[in-house]
């Protein structure tokens, strides 16, 4: 017998997360009839934990959220709302563009946030902030990088006022008139220093050696060299050559061992800064080949020892990228996050994007370790989509016609919403 609590309502599948692998998922659960619910905020983390102003990286080609007829890329809204292709793809554009996906493929979306996650019986209570418990045979979390920040040793305890992670900011503006050191070597550093800058900060790159300018539009090179680089580079934007070929195959590096999985991973997300954001890099200093050794605060500001001395800045702001740990996302109750086989914080999945309890899916980010790169980016949303649906139908089968919601009319949600 099931130590079930009287419920609220039953669903198959809860996903907790309507970023855009949220959003995918439950578009392939729904279309093939699996009683889902989405709990979450529609990109809520691109809102409130990007910059204004921020471009996407990924390719135009790579840059859609995958749902089951490919009716919803990113190509028909701009379509639907008379908009032209511009790359690279401006942050508010990405934006709308997932709230129409939703409205479309997912309207029946529960706002509520998810204050945690338990093992119940057969299956799974989740509780959100209001109190509510509802139940459902499985999860999955679709939280992507909330919470994920990695913030180096040297700032541990600093206030945000002096050290902050760029993930914490969704205008930089507030920065003008200051002296600001960017650390990092990535897109979301470089990007940042550049925003700055055009902000009215004075900026400096922080960095443990050169930036690695992607694609066209970076510094003068060689011609061969550019050309062939041109060529050569990944239609999904996601490694280099060769190994871009295998990283748009997540089977593949699924089947790796954890070992070349890993030094595969660690190749194919070497930091680097896209060549479109080089002409904008007039008046950004870099400090490439330094090493932080020690951040304090002085005063009202913030002192850095570094390998060539040290330098006093007004902020921080740490373009230091993520550290994938299932802990830190607050919402596993210890019990459940004990039962999850982890490596470096990260869920070990087998199929189906499934952990090693039963029912338990994380996809996104939280599946790099296991499926490889593509899976962080918006391009790994088809593949996560369509295994995640096959293994649920595989395993659980048809459901009984009361346990269903309703699945949206595509098309229809389509030709109802407005046009701009």
């Amino acid at each position: 017998m099931s130590d079930r609590a009287p419920r609220s309502y039953d669903c198959e599948v809860i996903v907790i997360g309507a970023g855009p692998y949220g959003l995918a998922v439950a578009a392939h659960l729904m279309e093939n009839k699996v009683a889902t619910q989405v709990f979450g905020d529609p990109m809520s983390f691109w809102t409130r934990h990007m910059p204004k102003g921020m471009k996407l990286n990924s390719p135009w080609n790579a840059t859609h959220i995958a749902d089951p007829h490919g009716a919803l890329s990113l190509d028909a809204y701009m379509s639907r709302h008379g908009m032209l292709r511009r790359e690279p793809v401006k942050l508010e554009t990405f934006i709308d563009y997932g709230v129409w996906f939703q409205g479309c493929a997912v309207p029946d979306i529960d706002r509520r946030m998810v204050e945690r996650v338990e093992s119940c019986g057969d299956g799974f209570r989740v509780v959100t902030v209001d109190g509510e418990a509802v139940f459902s045979d499985r999860v999955v979390v679709a939280a992507g990088l909330a919470h994920q920040q990695c913030r180096p040793v040297a700032f541990d305890g600093l206030p945000a006022s002096l050290a902050s992670h760029s993930s914490e900011h969704d205008d930089l503006g507030i920065f003008r008139g200051q002296r600001v050191a960017v650390v990092g070597r990535g897109q979301s550093a470089c990007e940042s220093a550049v925003l700055l800058h055009e902000a009215g900060a004075e900026v400096e790159i922080i960095c443990r050696g050169d930036i690695r300018w992607l694609g066209s539009g970076g510094p003068p090179r060689n011609a061969v060299f550019g050309w062939l680089s041109e060529r050569l580079a990944s239609p999904s934007g996601v490694g280099p050559f060769p190994l871009d070929g295998l990283a748009k195959m997540p089977a593949a590096a699924g089947v790796m061992p954890a070992g070349i999985r890993a030094w595969f991973n660690a190749k194919c997300l070497r930091p680097g800064a896209a060549g479109w954001l080089w002409p904008r890099f007039e008046g950004v200093r870099v400090r490439a080949g330094e090493r932080i050794h020690g951040a304090v605060a002085a005063g009202e500001r913030i002192a850095l020892t570094l390998d060539r001395g040290s330098a006093v800045f007004d902020h921080v702001l740490l373009g230091t990228g993520y550290r994938i740990d299932i802990v830190k996302l607050g919402i596993l109750a210890p019990d459940l996050v004990r039962r999850v086989a982890r490596h470096d914080g990260a869920p070990g999945l087998a199929a189906g994007f499934e952990s090693s309890v039963p029912g338990l899916h994380f996809v996104g980010a939280s599946a790099v370790a296991s499926y490889g790169p593509l899976t962080r980016f918006l391009a790994g949303t088809a593949f996560t989509a369509r295994e995640l649906t096959e293994a649920v139908l595989e395993r659980d089968g048809h459901a009984a016609p009361e346990r269903r919601k309703r699945v949206p009319d595509v098309p229809r949600a389509i030709a109802a919403m407005p046009r701009s």
